[in-house]
This record gives structure tokens, sequence and C-alpha cells, in this order.
């Protein structure tokens, strides 16, 4: 239930290869939702139990839903009464993994990124893997790469404290800013679950060095045991020196923009150096990724380039921001955002609005409002409102691909993390 989530879409994958007879439900048809159809997966976009093919309403029908899904929705309702074996993503994926040796991925922004440079290495290293992603590999063109069951690599999600499902052995925790707090209230209690999450790690952990947790830690500045040194923009990517407790390894080479991704690499390779792989046969393989669908994606559309990214938080905006500063300084930009959530929007209005000034020219679209109801008060005319910068209006989806194609910008950015997917994966079919 939710089937269409990238988690539960992961999962829902690796239940069919091994057998099963899955089904599933969710709101909307997706290009996720299409891509299972395909594989043979039933899904319905109606929640009416009727709906329901009879094999599936028995009592043996074991349920798995994610916390997105709605406490009053009649399916669900249905398999609760009815007394059906029901379980949260988590704790499936914590069940899956037990017997593995578990490599996490913990953190408010970059886990996914992180997770797939891990997940390049131990396929470059012909290790027996399992990887559940939360973005398509396009080296995959999927969130779940297969190779074995003797690893596991995982993301562990702080929202709904779903992470404390997992048993670990390893874990990298890429970050902890304030985030969720429809679920964990502030800051203060959303660091106290990271600190559990921690505690649950039987081996070692590696922190970012901006993380106050206990743990090895690396980042780009030199007060932490894994760091880099002599950096130099290097076509779509940097090539830098790294630096480990043991050894420093010259003139690496990541094809990928934005020091945000050069700090997840380096927080890969941390976590594979604490795990007793051999990094000089991994590096190699930090030229070579292809990237994740959403993740700094750069592609040209009528003389114009646009990047896609899935940032939604102020921080992975401003992390955008700055890769384009580096990469691009010249360039005329535009903004496309698509705030993801009424309850991050208040959240963090203000910051919202110090970060998106700072383009050239913001085109807002309305929230998505993913699981959520409206927050009376907040809207994307609200924080347009509250916007200085003059170069700034408000879009309809219909409008979406016209606002681009008729910008006066050399450098589009398409942000956030709803369905605003949908509409930049039909663009780029057109460019």
């Amino acid at each position: 239930m939710g089937i269409g989530g990238i988690g539960m879409s992961a999962l829902a994958k690796y239940l069919l290869d091994f057998g099963n007879r899955v089904m599933g439900y969710d709101k909307t048809s997706t290009s996720i939702t299409s891509q299972l159809i395909d594989l043979g997966i039933n899904i319905l976009f109606d929640d009416s139990i009727a709906c329901v093919p009879e094999e599936f309403l028995q009592e043996d029908t074991k349920i798995v839903y994610t916390p997105a899904v709605s406490k009053d929705h009649p399916q669900l309702n249905f398999f609760i009464e009815q007394g059906n074996e029901i379980k949260k993503r988590a704790v499936v994926l914590g069940e899956i993994t037990k017997e593995t040796i578990v490599f996490a991925i913990a953190g408010t922004h970059g886990k996914t990124t992180t997770a797939s440079f891990l997940t390049h290495f131990f396929s470059h290293l012909n290790l027996e893997f399992t990887a559940f992603l939360g973005g398509i590999m396009n080296e995959y063109q999927s969130n779940l790469v297969q190779k074995g069951m003797h690893y596991s690599i995982v993301e562990a999600d702080e929202y709904d404290r779903s992470f404390l499902q997992l048993f670990p052995d390893f874990a990298c925790i890429t970050s902890m800013d304030a985030d969720h707090l429809d679920i964990f209230g502030d800051h203060e209690n959303m660091k106290k679950a990271f600190v559990q999450f921690s505690k649950r790690v039987k081996q070692k952990v590696v922190v970012a060095q901006e993380v106050d947790l206990e743990g090895q830690s690396y980042g780009l500045e030199d007060n932490a045991p894994y760091y880099v040194q002599s950096i130099k923009v290097k076509e779509q990517g940097y090539l830098f020196d790294l630096v480990t407790p043991t050894q420093i390894y010259k003139d690496v080479y990541l094809k990928s923009m934005g020091r945000h991704n050069l700090s997840n690499a380096i927080g890969a390779l941390a976590i594979l150096d604490v795990g007793g792989f051999p990094l000089e046969e991994a590096l190699p393989a930090l030229g070579t990724f292809k990237g994740i669908q959403r993740r700094m994606e750069v592609f040209s559309l009528e003389n114009k380039i646009v990047i896609d990214d899935y940032a939604h938080h102020p921080k992975e905006i401003k992390a955008v921001l700055k890769t384009i500063s580096e990469f691009y300084p010249k360039k005329r930009n535009m903004v496309v955002f698509q705030p993801h959530l009424f309850s991050r929007t208040q959240d963090f209005m203000e910051d919202f609005v110090d970060v998106l000034n700072q383009f050239d020219e913001i085109v807002l679209m309305d929230i998505y409002p993913a699981r959520e109801k409206p927050i009376e008060g907040v809207t994307s005319d609200v924080l347009l409102d509250l916007i200085q910068n003059k170069n700034k209006r408000k879009i309809s989806k219909e409008a979406f691909r016209s606002s681009i194609v008729n910008s006066e910008a050399d450098l589009i950015l398409v942000l956030g993390a709803g369905d605003i997917g949908n509409y930049i994966q039909k663009l780029k079919k057109t460019a």
C-alpha cells in the first residue's frame, strides 16, 4: 500500500523476484507504477475494497504499508479488521536484511547519493549484495540492485523513526538538519532519534564532520580523518586528493557536480574503508558514476541548460545554488520550485524565502501535499509574497513547459520532491 513510493517500489520488486504474488495500491499513476505494472504487478488506483481481486482479500494476504497511507484508508482498515498480518515498510526491510551484513545510510540530505556511490563501489568490487535505494540509479534504471545477499545497502529513513527498525553493521550519517518536525516536534527530538539509530549500529559509524554524533568523521575540510584537498573543477566533476587516516590518494576524479555530492562520495568511501574494503580498487569507479535520476541531472532544451534536482529542503536548494555558482557562474538562471509538504513549508518559510531570493528569476508551483491536509495560511502564494526579488511568479502545472521554454534565462533549475518529477520526465522526452 503506497507501492509507487520510491522505497516501497524497491521492496515490491524484491518480493516479486523471490517468487511472491504481489499487488499494490497507490493514489496516482507515475513512471514508477508503470514500470511495476510492466513487471506483472497489478496496481489499483482506487481505494475501494470492491476493486481488490478476491484472491487478495483472503486472511493469508500479508500487507506492507508506508506511513504515507492514510489511517482511514478503506482497504487498510478492511485488512486490519480481518486480522491480516500488517507491517510497515521499514519493519519488512529490517527483516529481509537482518541475516546479511548491513550498510545503512542515514541523514536528512544525501542518503540516496551516498547509498548509490556505495552501490557503485560494491558493484565495481564484484561483491555479493542487494541495494534498496531511494532513487533510480541511471546505470541500472532501478532503485533495486540485486547481486547477491551477503551484504545489504539500505537507506535508513528518519521519517516516522523508520530507521529504528534496521539492524546495521555499519552506518554513515550524512546530515542531521531539522526536518520532519511534524513527526519529531522539534530538532532536539529528531537528534535524539539519530542518537538511538547510531547506538543500534553493531560495528562502526562514520559521520559527516558537521554531525554531532560519535563516529569516524569525513568532510571537505582537514579537521576530519577522511577529507579532500587540492580540489579542482574538471568537466562536470572534480579532481582532488583524498586523505584517509592511513594514506593520501592523489588525482582522484569524481564525475559528479556539487560540493555536497563530493561530500557524499567521501562518506561512501569512508564507510567502505571502515568496512575493510580496498579503497585503491574502488576509487576509479568515481569516474564512471552515471548518477541518479533527479539528482543534479543536466540536459539541454532549446539552447538552454536544464538541471533537474530533488532538492526540497532549504539546505538542499542552497547546495544546488552553490553548485551552479561554481560551474555556471556567468549564466542567468531561473528556478522552478514546487514546495513539498505544507508542514515543511510552514517550518522553513523564512529559510525558503532567503535561498529562493538569490536566484535571478523565481517560478513557484502549488505546494505538493503528499500525505498531508492543507494548513491554513500556508500556500505558495504566501511564500511568493515574502520573496523580495521582483522577477517572480506562480504558475499552474499546465504552464510548466512554456515557462521554461519562454524564459530569458540560460540556465533552468527544476527543484522539488513532488509530482514535478513527472513533468520534468515528460520535458526530457522532448529535449
